[in-house]
């Protein structure tokens, strides 16, 4: 009896761990790994505009085009720039890590498990909150990172976004809520004072397909699992059923 009552006590144990919780993010996002085109365009987005720094070292092209129903030749001809690429290689990047600690400080981290590390909330609010500052090196800050060293390298599509006074509807640090309009009045709201190539909506979707292949980076297999997980615990409760079947005839005669 105590052996039994030790096995249920360790089987019990992963379902009481706390995972820790996520701070407070502006912003929101569920990933849709079934949106095979959100994923084709995220997947375009980082090549072009994260992958200059940033590696997916555990991620193939040849994997995430089978998953996006990308046909090879086209992968080979948009979306790998490197002749030291092949399509069935991991998204390496040219630049060594030495050399980017000499040029920047330190080197860009790898981010095929920062969907896992970060969450999805975290990623696609950083995304979006970047803004002005004149004090810092690169001339930006990041309202979810402070003191960010990346440079918003994503611009040129948002434009340039500063802190101003305005109404916002939620409410933020330091500010005041006006009883009248029901909104809150600060000076530290988000806006875009010099637009890019993309309107503010279309940006969103831009950060969200980005947002969405990170996510599904850091767990490829989670469509299949999600898939499989239905089978294999059918299996288990026939099984179950079997056993126990087997076990009541095996002790049929024993008293």
């Amino acid at each position: 009896m105590k052996k039994q009552l030790f096995a249920l006590l360790f089987a019990l144990v992963p379902f009481a761990v706390v995972a820790a919780p996520m701070p407070d993010t502006p912003y929101s996002m569920t990933p849709d790994l079934n949106d095979e085109a959100s994923l084709q365009r995220g997947m375009q987005l980082y090549v072009n505009y994260c992958m200059g720094c940033h590696s997916l070292e555990h991620q193939r092209f040849a994997r995430a085009a089978e998953d996006f129903g990308m046909p090879q030749d086209l992968v080979e001809e948009h979306l790998i720039f490197s002749s030291d690429l092949a399509y069935n290689d991991q998204m390496h990047i040219a630049m060594t890590r030495e050399d980017a600690a000499n040029w920047f400080g330190a080197p860009a981290p790898d981010l095929t498990l920062h969907g896992r590390l970060r969450g999805a909330d975290w990623i696609y609010s950083y995304l979006l909150t970047f803004y002005k500052d004149p004090s810092r090196p690169n001339g930006v800050n990041n309202e979810v990172f402070d003191m960010v060293a990346m440079p918003n390298v994503l611009e040129p599509l948002q434009g340039v976004q500063e802190k101003v006074c305005a109404e916002t509807d939620r409410p933020v640090e330091g500010a005041e809520l006006d009883p009248l309009t029901g909104k809150y009045q600060s000076c530290d709201v988000l806006q875009v004072t010099r637009p890019g190539s993309m309107e503010p909506d279309e940006f969103e979707e831009a950060v969200y397909d980005l947002t969405n292949f990170l996510a599904y980076v850091g767990e490829p297999s989670k469509l299949q699992a999600q898939v499989l997980g239905p089978k294999v615990l059918l299996f288990i409760f026939i099984f179950g059923v079997l056993a126990y079947l087997l076990k009541r005839e095996y002790w049929r005669d024993i008293h």
